[in-house]
């Protein structure tokens, strides 16, 4: 497979495939980063149909892990409106994917961009649920959250800058046609909250049978990967 190591802005980043007019920008999940599992099936499965994909390594993963500041939503939205403009100067349309909270970032970014169509695998499409879950399992309310700031605990630390962020930028508005697989055991993001925001937005939803949040096993990817082969065009 032909990769590019390049840097954007500073930020590594691995270009996947030939040149073409059709780039997917592909956004990873937590404790992960730009050359992860699904990412490698992501990228063989759209070169063989014709696509270029842009991996890049969010804050404090991958290559950046020494970096030491808490990982803000606003500063991800902004590296990702950059790679999507170097993506609109290399080709004629681009397309997304993001897993679970990359996928966030994307919902975050890109409602008002020119997308062509979008792959989620197991994607958080509710960051305030999510949190409150944590909070739940924390034993904490939002008045001790605000006091304490951050709250570390053996899942995610919580920040309370972040969720008030969460809060104040709702996902509202979603029109690109997409399309979600999840598993049927993830915990994480939860089937009534994706289910709800597959039906307001109109987005195709796949459930995989005793599927988890975090796809690495060879079935998973196998599945993963046949899901993907069926829906690239």
């Amino acid at each position: 497979m032909n990769l590019n190591k390049i840097r954007i802005d500073g930020i590594p980043v691995i270009i996947w495939g030939k040149p073409s007019d059709k780039m997917i920008l592909a956004a990873h999940g937590s404790h992960s980063s730009k050359i992860d599992d699904c990412i490698w099936v992501l990228a063989e499965a759209a070169i063989n149909k014709g696509y270029q994909v842009l991996s890049f390594d969010l804050p404090q993963h991958g290559e950046r892990v020494y970096e030491t500041d808490f990982i803000m939503p606003d500063e991800c939205v902004r590296e990702l409106n950059l790679m999507y403009t170097y993506a609109m100067k290399h080709t004629k349309k681009v397309s997304l994917f993001g897993c679970s909270m990359g996928a966030y970032f994307e919902l975050l970014t890109f409602s008002n961009a020119v997308i062509d169509r979008v792959w989620f695998l197991s994607p958080v499409t509710n960051m305030e649920r999510i949190i409150h879950n944590l909070m739940n399992y924390c034993h904490i309310t939002e008045e001790v959250f605000q006091k304490k700031v951050r709250v570390d605990n053996d899942i995610e630390p919580l920040y309370y800058p972040y969720y008030v962020y969460v809060k104040n930028h709702p996902i509202i508005k979603w029109t690109h046609k997409t399309f979600i697989l999840r598993g049927e055991n993830d915990t994480m993001c939860e089937y009534d909250t994706v289910k709800s925001f597959a039906d307001k937005f109109g987005c195709e939803l796949t459930e995989q049978k005793n599927g988890e949040h975090w796809f690495h096993t060879n079935t998973q990817l196998d599945f993963f990967r046949a899901w993907l082969e069926e829906r690239l065009i």
